[in-house]
């Protein structure tokens, strides 16, 4: 195609409606005995509902995995070999579009996931991509995709590029959903650090995506400074925003609260409860060398074995440093279509192969309860009944599956 990327950004005609990001359950003890949810204390400060939980509730949610997938695509011969996805969407028909960081690919199946196509490859002309770190449905035959290191997000109609706009060249800010029509909610994915600060802040902003204005809104506690004596935190909390129906939801992952501001910044519900942070022990060491070894060989396959043992015994000397600290209480958190908050539970040997069960919270604070989900599978996406992920088999094989989301 011959279209160039316009000088000053354009409107995107299909954003009529504020989209969800894609885009997590609080650690806890595994024999540790379900809590009921028990209703909160609900206050008003300032404008401002408070939902106060005094547990960390642990009982089922009303929903579950059904038992069997609708389908999976990855492992068959003639199936898309999936090296490293990092972001997905289901469509209204239930159809998905997957992003592999590692191919530098996205790609678009269809709803019963025989087959797929390349919808976008490597590169750096119109329907090309070298980093997708956002994707929004905008209808059935509609998606946006937003790259930061282009600095433009994508229109997709079908499966030919409608419309392209500028994004804001900031190296410090990734988009994280839709506010109100041709406005996106950015916010911090790299900051500075001063040694006089605790914590390094963020900052959540929208561009209009008509005029190209970059307004910063809010600011919050983004990530920590590294302890003493360690060359990089192993088990680091950090700051995380996402959006939902046009508002920011803020967490940090060493706070038992979620916060919800509205698209100019201004706080609208806190939902707070009680957790107890697990702790770093030795019983994790194993999991963590092995997922290191495993990583290393993937990622540098020809790298001697030695070498891949000398890093394995410079990362895990920092991991026993470690030992005895607090883990975060959950991992990144995600919003799905209908505003509810998804919290995984924190691991450190890394979430791409060891995926715990999610805790959900509604949009209006209350705490639904946790969802289990199978071993080795992370949750991307979830609308229209339907959970869209990634499962790695024992061969190490990635898989898209989609399971429909059934009541108990």
């Amino acid at each position: 195609m011959g279209m160039t990327l316009p000088t000053r950004p354009r409107l995107v005609p299909a954003l009529v409606a504020p989209i969800t990001l894609l885009a997590p359950l609080v650690a806890c003890a595994p024999d540790t005995p379900p809590v009921a949810v028990t209703p909160p204390h609900i206050a008003d400060s300032a404008g401002v509902r408070i939902v106060t939980y005094d547990h960390t509730p642990t009982a089922p949610a009303p929903f579950q995995l059904a038992a069997e997938p609708r389908y999976r695509h990855g492992a068959t011969p003639g199936d898309y070999s999936f090296q490293e996805a990092s972001a997905g969407r289901l469509l209204p028909d239930g159809s998905a579009v997957v992003y592999d960081q590692w191919n530098v690919e996205l790609v678009a199946f269809s709803p019963d996931g025989t087959t797929h196509a390349v919808l976008a490859a490597e590169g750096e002309g119109p329907g090309e991509v070298t980093y997708v770190d956002a994707i929004f449905v905008l209808a059935q035959d509609s998606i946006l995709i937003a790259d930061p290191n282009l600095a433009r997000a994508t229109l997709f109609v079908r499966d030919s590029v409608a419309d392209i706009t500028a994004l804001p060249r900031s190296p410090s800010l990734d988009v994280k959903g839709i506010g109100s029509p041709g406005e996106l909610l950015l916010a911090t994915s790299y900051a500075s650090f001063s040694d006089e600060e605790a914590w390094r802040p963020g900052h959540m902003a929208r561009f209009d995506m008509e005029t190209g204005a970059l307004d910063t809104v809010a600011s919050y506690d983004f990530m920590p400074r590294i302890p003493p004596g360690l060359e990089w935190e192993p088990i680091p909390a950090y700051g995380d925003v996402t959006v939902t129906a046009g508002h920011f939801v803020q967490t940090r992952s060493d706070r038992a609260e979620v916060i919800w501001r509205l698209a100019d910044g201004t706080a609208t519900q806190i939902v707070r409860w009680q957790a107890d942070p697990a702790l770093l022990t030795e019983a994790w060491m194993q999991p963590i060398e092995a997922q290191h070894r495993l990583e290393v060989r993937k990622h540098s396959p020809n790298l001697p074995e030695d070498r891949i043992t000398e890093s394995t015994r410079r990362i895990m000397a920092i991991y026993r440093a470690s030992i005895g600290r607090p883990m975060p209480l959950f991992a990144d958190p995600f919003t799905d279509v209908e505003g509810r908050v998804w919290l995984p539970s924190y691991k450190p040997d890394g979430e791409r192969h060891s995926v715990p069960p999610y805790a959900v919270i509604a949009p209006v604070g209350e705490w639904l309860g946790t969802v289990e989900t199978p071993p080795r599978f992370r949750i991307l996406d979830v609308a229209g009944g339907l959970i869209l992920g990634m499962q790695v088999d024992e061969m190490d094989v990635e898989s898209v599956v989609v399971y429909e989301l059934v009541g108990r």
